[in-house]
Parts: C-alpha cells; structure tokens; sequence
C-alpha cells in the first residue's frame, strides 16, 4: 500500500465515523430518553378517574425513569380543549396524553366539528384501565332501588335530573343509554368534570348522578352517597361487588369506561414503545394492580396497535348510542 493509498484509507476511516455520527447521536439521544421531567396532560379537573390513575402511574414512572412525571389538569369543555393542547404539543415524548372512552370514544361521534380526530393527530401509546360507572343519588334521594328509580321517574318524567362531568363525557352517555333502555325522562345537568358534580352531590345540590366507581368509592364507602347500580353487564369486583349491575334490572345494558395514553401523532415509535412497556410493567405489578381494583377498575395491558384497534372499535360503538339517543352536544 502506497503512501497516497494509505493517506486515502486513512481520510475514509475517519470519514466514516462523521458520517454515522447524526445516527449514533440519535441512537443515543433515544436512549436517553428521558432526558427532563414528561407532562402528562389529563383533559378533565382533579379529582376525576383519568386524573386519579394518571397521578397513580405518574408517580411509580416518576420513580422509574428517574425524571419528574408531572400531571397537567386542563379540564372544561368535555376534554375537548385539554385534548387540543395535546395534539399541538411537540412530538418529543415530553408531552403525553390522558385518553378516555369521552375524549376518543364518544366525542367523534357526537361532535361534527371535533377539532381533533383520535387516530389521526394521535398515536395510541397503552391502556391504563377499564371498568364501570355508577349511578349515585345523596341519601336523601327518595329511591332506594335501581326499579324505584326508573318507578319514580315514569311517575314524574321530566321532573328528575341528573349531574355528569360534562357534555359528551361516557357519564353522560352511559345515563342517556339507560334512560334509553329503560324507557325514563331524566333531565341532564351538566359540569365541567366530575369533581365539581361529585361535590354538589354531596351538598345535595343534585340529588342523582353517574359517576366512576374510582371517583364515587369513597364517598359509597362512608355513606355519603347511595349506589344504585354499576354500568357494567357483570357486578364490578370488591369493594363493590354488592351493587347489581343496571343489566340485571334492564336487560341488555352494558357501558365501561376506560382510560388510556397517548401521544402526538408524530412521536417517535421508540418512546412509544418505551412508554407502552413500562406502562404495562407497572400495571401487571400486583401491588399497584391491586391499588386499581380496590377502586374497581381493572388493569387492562394492551400493545400499541390493540390500544389502537380498540378505540376504532369504541368510537363506531358510541357513535351508534349517539343516533339512538338522539344525543347532541351541550345536553
């Protein structure tokens, strides 16, 4: 080899690592990954099931990414303008979102001018949970039985009404679904988040409402408030497996909501796969699983392309409910 050869194979050899070098970086900027604290965005005010399960998971992804895994309430608007600010969030990872049966399931159906579309502007990342809801009245809702209740509103119909976390949300659908099938007129209040709702219950402000069972389990528990009956075609498990699900008394019933995360749609598929991982570790560790069906929910692992089959299914699914109940926005 010649000198000129080797000065030439030289130049290549160092060349080559230059070249390589923006894929190497990205494979370690990957690995990196997480190099700050994440935002999770939930769409809905503290206090509601999302918020509630996304604060459990972001404290144990806090503990095992070894970065902050911060949670963002922007609730109002039935999850729609939360949801908003997630789709426009850089795609970096750093900005997850909180997805529900409301937010992905039901509103593509209810609203024609959704400024979002689930599967388009977001890539579907894992399943937290899924479970009932619950139809709750403050103690001194003259019913005491799911049959008083449909009783009591064919004798007064029109007359009853109903709190839910907002337009749209699957507890507002869920009821609109039972006044449906169990041929009722009750009149829907609506709010901006279960928390809110969930305290005029308790003040008795409104005396009847559907709820998430993660949400309405403590104040069951105490007295605070009475259960009726769970949405699911099956008893939800203890604590609650003493509340008849709406089936036995209405054929035929069935509703579950569910939650989720998700990102923009142009994340990376590595940090989703990452995300989806250790989501589901998390959600097969007994201890934490445990801290889910003691609020009667259920884990529900699934992979990024199930979690996305699911929700095609869910959004034909409510869309269906949404013509049958003759539903609109906003009532």
């Amino acid at each position: 080899m010649t000198a000129t050869t080797r000065r030439r194979a030289l130049a290549l050899g160092l060349a080559a690592p230059l070249i390589a070098s923006p894929l190497a970086l990205g494979v370690r900027a990957q690995g990196a990954w997480p190099a700050k604290p994440v935002r999770i965005i939930v769409p809905f005010p503290p206090g509601q099931a999302a918020d509630i399960f996304a604060r459990l998971l972001a404290e144990k992804l806090t503990d095992m990414w070894k970065q902050q895994v911060i949670v963002d309430n922007k609730g109002g608007g039935g999850g729609i303008p939360g949801t908003e600010t997630g789709k426009a969030a850089a795609p970096d990872g750093y900005t997850l979102m909180v997805v529900t049966s409301g937010t992905f399931g039901v509103n593509p159906g209810l609203y024609p001018d959704l400024p979002y579309r689930p599967l388009v502007d977001f890539k579907p990342i894992a399943r937290f949970i899924a479970g009932p809801l619950v139809i709750v009245a403050h103690p001194t809702f003259p019913a005491n039985t799911l049959a008083e209740l449909i009783a009591l509103a064919k004798k007064e119909p029109g007359k009853l009404s109903y709190a839910s976390a907002g337009p749209g949300t699957a507890q507002h659908l869920s009821m609109e679904l039972f006044k449906l099938k169990a041929g009722v007129d009750i009149e829907h209040i609506p709010y901006k988040g279960s928390g809110p709702a969930m305290a005029d219950l308790l003040g008795g402000h409104v005396k009847l409402m559907m709820d998430s069972t993660a949400s309405a389990l403590s104040p069951i528990r105490d007295g605070r408030i009475k259960a009726f009956a769970v949405t699911t075609a099956r008893r939800a498990p203890a604590p609650l497996d003493n509340i008849p699900s709406i089936a036995e008394t209405v054929p035929g019933y069935d509703s579950a909501g569910w939650v989720g995360l998700a990102g923009p749609a142009k994340i990376p598929d590595e940090i989703v796969a990452r995300v989806n991982a250790d989501v589901n570790a998390l959600l097969r560790d007994p201890a934490i699983a445990r801290q889910f069906e003691e609020r009667a929910s259920v884990p529900t692992p699934m992979t990024p392309a199930d979690f996305t089959a699911f929700i095609d299914k869910d959004m034909a699914t409510w869309a269906e409910v949404v013509k049958a109940t003759g539903t609109k926005p906003g009532n």
